[in-house]
């Protein structure tokens, strides 16, 4: 699954996003489980895990099209910490936090800096969990550069698992 906009419309699609999923999850907390458990809606030709790869995917790249946003903001702080209670497991953000004590950078980028985009590639499920690639871009248009995450989404919750880095 690919996302390619320019910045600016990018940057307005997220707050708005993060806004209304921020919302929601203040507004009616005792839906979001109920939400995780809805069947999903195949798509014409997809097959049912197919669908359910691509459902936790387009799950993460909301989630990292929001946090990037959040983080590069001046005032994101606590936008990107309700994006973290929102998207991800409470075990992850306990690992997540000592991560960063010891390593001083962001544990969700596992990086100091903030990227200037990225892409989520749906991967394989299997066990309960369903994997995704998310590739980091770094540097100016004209030269750059890449990193690799791997994220793991829980099906049950549609919650991100883990992450760690996909080199």
């Amino acid at each position: 699954m690919t996302r390619t906009r320019s910045a600016a419309r990018r940057t307005a699609g997220r707050t708005l996003l993060a806004s209304a999923l921020l919302a929601a999850a203040v507004a009616v907390p005792a839906a979001v489980p109920a939400a995780a458990d809805a069947p999903r809606e195949a798509t014409a030709g997809a097959t049912v895990t197919d669908e359910t790869v691509t459902q936790e995917s387009r799950l993460v790249d909301d989630f990292y099209s929001a946090y990037i946003d959040a983080v590069a903001a001046e005032d994101g702080g606590d936008l990107a910490t309700a994006l973290r209670g929102f998207y991800l497991t409470p075990e992850l953000r306990e690992r997540l936090a000592r991560w960063e004590a010891s390593n001083h950078a962001d544990g969700v980028l596992l990086a100091q800096d903030v990227p200037s985009d990225h892409l989520v590639t749906a991967g394989h499920s299997g066990a309960g969990h369903t994997w995704s690639t998310v590739r980091l871009t770094w540097g100016s248009p004209q030269d750059p550069t890449y990193t690799y995450l791997t994220v793991r989404s829980d099906l049950a919750t549609g919650k991100i698992s883990a992450i760690r880095d996909g080199a």
